[in-house]
């Protein structure tokens, strides 16, 4: 701390490192945004295509990811937009509006991976993948402008988008014949970050591996016990290092076998996330290297919901942490509130002054590898700092205080005797909050 700082208490925490954590979404949009697609719809009424699509992207530009440029070039409207690795070029005039993503380039045609692009096709509703005569893997997606509205436009580009970003690295990792093309990408990690991230992967699922099979809870007779430590290290794993490629499928298929309706029992389950895991401990670290970038993105895929949807999904798991605390197994104890704050992120679109305060949960939670990125020490050895956590939340409260006038976290709650204590008296202060909008 300087000199003023000790005196008069001004000083500030230093400036945290521009990490990103968790998936893009887009549901908290400005209010000139949506202005923009009124206009946009407007337009179209009456005709005016060419304006309506500016409009259009107005309405999908987000300043901060710089993810949208359009210009207009004799009487033709020429657009490219970012999602993930992936950039969507295409044009649109009075008569049509055409739009494709290079997703990879083909070494040679084999029938594998044809065949699986062919399959997907089945399951698109409005674009489609095409093999172009430089053997280019393409999904386009096309449309007369008098049947191309703002809300076909947009549930048409987002599944373009969403399909290119998700596919690009997917098939490449699986079908030697397919190489990378057009990667587009926002920032590359410096190779200490990189590496941070990945010995991170591997230790947390060493580490949970090594919970339930030497710790004290006997979990052949408590299942549940160890879906809650498999799903709260593939919620934090997705969030924390936000991967690309063959590890976000790898966790998306988790959480896919976690909840699928499918008739087997927990036990069951636990040992098929087990293997999925246990693929992520046996693959490369090269590979994991090449999966590891920021990028910009356009369309957010979860849905968004309210703090009390939040309130409902803590009151609907925190009372189940209790009975592990109060018999001494803190890791599963733990695993509990991150298994809400992490399933809260994974799948939806949260208020932000909910989730500013689930990634500072999330900070605190997982201390040691937060500081290994860089970041304000909030817990050093297992001791809280508990003049920072506050600060850190006084700090949330001034960043929204304007469209949350009523945003006024209750700090005095928290309890700070053990990291159990602390993330179920932090969720509880959350449950309370009020997020009524002016």
């Amino acid at each position: 701390m300087n000199l003023f700082g000790r005196l008069f208490g001004t000083n500030t925490p230093p400036p945290q490192p521009s990490i990103r954590f968790g998936r893009f979404t887009d549901s908290n949009r400005s209010t000139e945004r949506e202005e923009a697609f009124d206009a946009a719809l407007r337009d179209f009424d009456k005709e005016n295509y060419l304006s309506a699509y500016v409009s259009f992207f107005n309405y999908l530009l987000d300043e901060e990811e710089q993810n949208v440029r359009v210009r207009e070039e004799r009487g033709e409207l020429h657009f490219e937009f970012f999602q993930g690795s992936k950039k969507i070029t295409g044009f649109a005039n009075d008569r049509k509006l055409y739009a494709e993503a290079k997703i990879a380039k083909a070494k040679s045609l084999q029938s594998s991976f044809m065949r699986r692009l062919l399959e997907v096709n089945y399951e698109l509703k409005y674009s489609r993948f095409t093999l172009s005569p430089d053997n280019e893997i393409t999904i386009v997606f096309d449309t007369y402008t008098s049947d191309g509205s703002p809300y076909k436009l947009y549930a048409a580009l987002k599944e373009l988008a969403t399909h290119a970003d998700k596919h690009d690295d997917i098939l490449v990792d699986e079908f030697e014949a397919l190489e990378i093309t057009d990667l587009n990408i926002r920032r590359v990690l410096p190779d200490w970050e990189k590496k941070v991230k990945y010995d991170y992967i591997q230790q947390e699922i060493r580490a949970t591996f090594n919970e339930i099979d030497t710790g004290k809870l006997n979990t052949d007779q408590y299942p549940v016990a160890v879906t809650y430590l498999l799903l709260h290290l593939c919620y934090k794993l997705d969030y924390l290092t936000k991967p690309e490629g063959y590890m976000m499928e790898v966790l998306e298929h988790i959480h896919r076998i976690a909840f699928a309706q499918d008739g087997k029992n927990a036990s069951q389950k636990n040992l098929a996330l087990r293997k999925e895991f246990q693929k992520l401990l046996d693959r490369q670290q090269e590979k994991f290297f090449h999966e590891m970038y920021e990028v910009s993105a356009t369309f957010g895929t979860t849905p968004p919901i309210d703090h009390q949807n939040v309130a409902i999904l803590i009151d609907q798991e925190l009372p189940n942490m209790r009975w592990y605390a109060d018999h001494g197994y803190e890791h599963i104890a733990v695993a509990v509130p991150g298994f809400i704050i992490g399933r809260a992120l994974f799948n939806f679109a949260l208020p932000p002054p909910d989730k500013a305060l689930f990634n500072l949960l999330m900070q605190i939670m997982e201390a040691d590898y937060f500081n290994s990125l860089g970041f304000e020490p909030l817990v050093v050895k297992a001791v809280f700092n508990e003049k920072n956590i506050r600060q850190s939340i006084r700090q949330l409260v001034g960043r929204y205080k304007n469209e949350f006038p009523k945003f006024r976290p209750d700090v005095k709650k928290l309890v700070f005797s053990s990291m159990p204590d602390f993330s179920e008296s932090f969720l509880l202060m959350v449950r309370e909050l009020d997020l009524a909008k002016v």
